[in-house]
């Protein structure tokens, strides 16, 4: 690595500690560490979330599926996007007025149920070590690219610095970290795709007709097909990404950050302008990387496609660019894991001690004990599963993760505000059926099963589909509306209490 890139990943950890430093003197409760004390405004929020979705799966993954796949990378832009439809229309005030640190509080103010909110606390882990795994593969291929050390060794650099943000600083220092890198990685994005059109006049209709003949795949290129050969698949990916960021526990949290539903609201538009600026510009990433950089390149350096961008920066300006880009690149991963670790942690801590083993009675210090120490775990947990991970591509991982919420949180989200004659057996199986029936299909499937030797076991997949959505989306809803006409009669009286609170936020 050049001096200037050391000076810019030195720079970036210096300035991310800084702020871990200075969140450490205000986190001295558990509501401080778990949602800053709801005292974010609707534009830190927003900016915050927009960092905490744009992940290593946004900047390095769909920047090297366009480059090697075309429209069929596109896919996961635009599922990313939409989300945030759902999560603006349906889920963010609700979820603001009626929780208050996780997602199993929101689940419990309607059924106040010791095994829901386990259930809830272990789809929410669940889905944090999925995306985590992506994350750090993420961030061991970049610092391997550019450090030249073994990818272990860089999984446990990044590994030991998440655990130090949410260990100190807790969700204020995880949120001014999540702004700092949403702003880094914006200018970055914007650079290189600028670059990117000035290298074509600035003529994008010329650029789309240059990409039929640069690339092994022909006037393909720009359309679906190329890696989706399955209609069926590309259509339940697509059900898994719209869906899933409205039962993502990183991001709901972040709505507990403000002081109330407007605010919230507010911070959802706030992160789906950037978020959507963001991924139209993938588009140019992911071309400039197919034309400047070309496919073999791109994969010579990671078998997945995920140092696209950092070489489309080095082809378009040189060892400078590279190296902020890079530098960005790793503090884009480091946000995003402290808020999943944070998330994780806040589940069992909150959730699965505080409420269940200490039965609502625990202390300010022991929760904060347990969150932190919980915080550790779920850390070495996700660093020994990413380093069995290293060939896989990190949108592709986030897309499990994705699959995951919307088939297990997303049923019981929407029937719990919605549906008057949901009651406790149905949030069970709603959650149960969702989470078992896409874990369990994600095992038998091409992910984990193949004849080439580059898969984790030997043999034909039993399920046909990548992503499982398709079938377990509808699980998890069918399994919520079966539970609860076959459980006891739903309490009308607690329906009409959250069903006024989660409208107009009344406590």
């Amino acid at each position: 690595m050049s001096g200037v890139g050391l000076i810019f990943f030195v720079g970036i950890v210096a300035l991310t500690l800084f702020v871990t430093y200075i969140a450490s003197k205000r986190t001295n409760s558990a509501s401080e560490f778990y949602t800053a004390g709801g005292g974010l405004t609707g534009w830190q929020n927003g900016i915050a979330i927009a960092g905490d979705y744009l992940s290593a799966a946004s900047f390095l993954g769909i920047a090297g599926a366009i480059a090697l796949f075309g429209f069929d990378g596109f896919f996961y832009s635009i599922g990313y996007l939409v989300a945030y439809l759902v999560v603006l229309y349906i889920v963010a005030e609700p979820l603001r007025n009626l929780g208050r640190y996780t997602l199993a509080d929101m689940i419990t103010a309607r059924f106040n149920q010791k095994k829901v909110r386990g259930a809830a606390a272990i789809s929410t882990i669940t889905i944090v070590l999925f995306y985590m795994i992506a994350q750090l593969v993420g961030a061991g291929a970049l610092i391997q690219l550019l450090l030249g050390i073994d990818y272990w060794v860089a999984v446990l650099i990044v590994g030991t610095m998440m655990t130090i943000y949410v260990l100190w600083g807790g969700m204020a220092a995880t949120s001014w970290v999540q702004i700092i890198k949403a702003v880094l990685l914006m200018i970055g994005t914007v650079v290189i795709s600028f670059l990117v059109l000035l290298e074509f006049n600035f003529n994008i209709f010329g650029m789309f007709t240059e990409m039929k003949t640069v690339t092994a795949q022909g006037e393909n290129y720009l359309n679906p097909g190329v890696k989706y050969t399955n209609g069926l698949d590309t259509i339940s990916m697509m059900i898994a990404l719209v869906l899933g960021t409205a039962g993502l526990p990183h991001i709901l949290m972040r709505f507990f950050t403000v002081k109330d539903a407007k605010t919230a609201r507010s911070s959802v538009v706030y992160a789906t302008w950037i978020v959507g600026i963001f991924y139209v510009l993938t588009i140019f990433l992911g071309f400039g990387a197919a034309y400047f950089v070309g496919a073999s390149d791109i994969m010579a350096a990671n078998s997945a496609g995920n140092m696209a961008a950092p070489l489309l920066a080095k082809a378009l300006g040189g060892d400078f660019l590279m190296s902020f880009v890079s530098a960005v690149a790793f503090a884009t991963i480091l946000a995003v894991v402290a808020g999943l670790v944070l998330s994780g942690a806040s589940a069992f801590a909150h959730d699965i001690y505080g409420q269940i083993i200490k039965k609502g009675k625990a202390t300010e210090k022991e929760q904060m004990k347990a969150a932190r120490l919980a915080s550790v775990g779920v850390s070495v947990l996700s660093i020994i599963l990413a380093l069995g991970a290293q060939t896989m591509n990190v949108a592709f991982l986030v897309s499990l993760a994705f699959c995951i919420a919307a088939s297990a949180n997303l049923p019981v989200i929407i029937y719990t505000i919605y549906w008057k004659k949901f009651n406790t057996t149905g949030a069970m199986t709603a959650i149960i059926t969702g989470l078992v029936t896409a874990l369990v299909l994600v095992s038998l499937s091409p992910n984990l099963w193949g004849t080439d030797g580059t898969h984790l076991f030997n043999g034909t997949a039993l399920f046909s589909l990548t992503n499982p959505a398709i079938i377990s989306v509808p699980a998890g809803f069918l399994g919520g509306f079966v539970g609860a006409l076959i459980g006891a009669r739903a309490d009308q009286k607690k329906y009409a209490e959250v069903d006024v609170k989660a409208n107009i936020g009344l406590k």
